[in-house]
């Protein structure tokens, strides 16, 4: 089985810099497991690693789609197996590094979807509904045929609410249940590679400080003139590439809603929540090897010991 390294967790909790520091001494390269960094034009606020930081390790599926292409996790599942399989040819050692959590388990795991058909009609449908009857309805719509799915999706997370109702309306199976086949496949180890998975959390307050910290960093990186760069570039507001998290928000203030101050704030309390739901999703995982990074500024090199100790012993057998 080839080898593959997965780096998970919340946002902002370090797992970039991880990663690189990681792969430069084993080997290794990179494949983004981030379903946003896709998309080209989209950097600052999809927290995209510069080329200064990747210090020569090879990033892979970034910059793949401009942001009104569809892309769906199973081209990702599927490009991303490819790109393992490649690093792995060439002697090095795949990492993969994200934290979307669905995107991950899609490719670690066995995760089937039916051959994709052309879902643009579909989901255009699915925009018009959100702006003529709201978020709530198709949140609705999505209780009416995945219940489950529903429950654990909030109402106003639109992205993950259509991804669930295009992948009933494209298989006549709620996602829900794809979901619960893998869980009981994986729980059966039947993963095609040979897998290590480093988790990273820290004290949820710490992790709320670095999420705002990083939100205003962003803010002074340019992440207002990027959005509206997308919207000069002719880029719709619906898009789902556009639902991101600071993109959608300050969207709805260019289109004169609220103040800027209301919509950066809403931006890190909406990104809380994201991490929250990231370590829901991670934490049901029973293979993954935890490591608290909160005091990583003065432990960092002890830290990055102990997990190639494990990613070692696993990439050797």
């Amino acid at each position: 089985m080839h080898p593959l390294v997965v780096i998970l967790g919340p946002t902002a909790s370090g797992k970039t810099k991880i990663a690189v520091d990681l792969a430069l001494k084993v080997g290794g390269e990179i494949i983004s497991g981030d379903s946003m960094q896709v998309y080209r034009y989209m950097d600052i606020g999809t927290a995209k690693i510069k080329p200064a930081e990747t210090k020569g390790i090879p990033h892979h599926l970034l910059d793949l789609k401009n942001p009104d292409e569809f892309f769906s996790v199973a081209e990702f599942q599927k490009l991303a197996r490819e790109k393992i399989a490649e690093i792995t040819g060439r002697g090095k050692v795949p990492f993969l590094v994200g934290g979307t959590g669905l995107y991950i388990q899609a490719v670690i795991d066995p995760y089937e979807f039916t051959e994709q058909e052309n879902l643009q009609p579909y989901r255009h449908q699915l925009f018009l509904l959100a702006q003529e009857r709201g978020e709530d309805y198709l949140h609705t719509l999505l209780s009416d045929v995945d219940s489950v799915a529903a429950q654990n999706i909030h109402p106003h997370d639109l992205k993950r609410v259509r991804r669930a109702l295009e992948y009933y309306h494209l298989t006549g199976k709620p996602i829900s249940a794809n979901r619960k086949a893998a869980t009981e496949k994986r729980q059966g180890k039947t993963s095609q590679y040979n897998l290590v998975l480093i988790g990273l959390t820290m004290e949820r307050a710490l992790l709320y400080q670095k999420i705002e910290q990083r939100v205003e960093r962003m803010m002074e990186a340019g992440l207002l003139e990027e959005v509206k760069s997308l919207l000069l570039q002719g880029y719709s507001p619906e898009l789902p590439a556009m639902q991101g998290l600071g993109y959608k928000q300050l969207v709805t203030y260019l289109g004169g809603e609220g103040e800027l101050l209301e919509a950066i704030n809403l931006i890190k309390k909406e990104t809380r929540h994201f991490a929250k739901r990231q370590m829901t999703w991670f934490k049901r995982d029973s293979r993954i090897n935890w490591f608290a990074v909160d005091e990583i500024n003065s432990n960092y090199e002890n830290i990055l010991t102990e997990m190639l100790l494990i990613i070692s012993r696993t990439i050797s057998r």
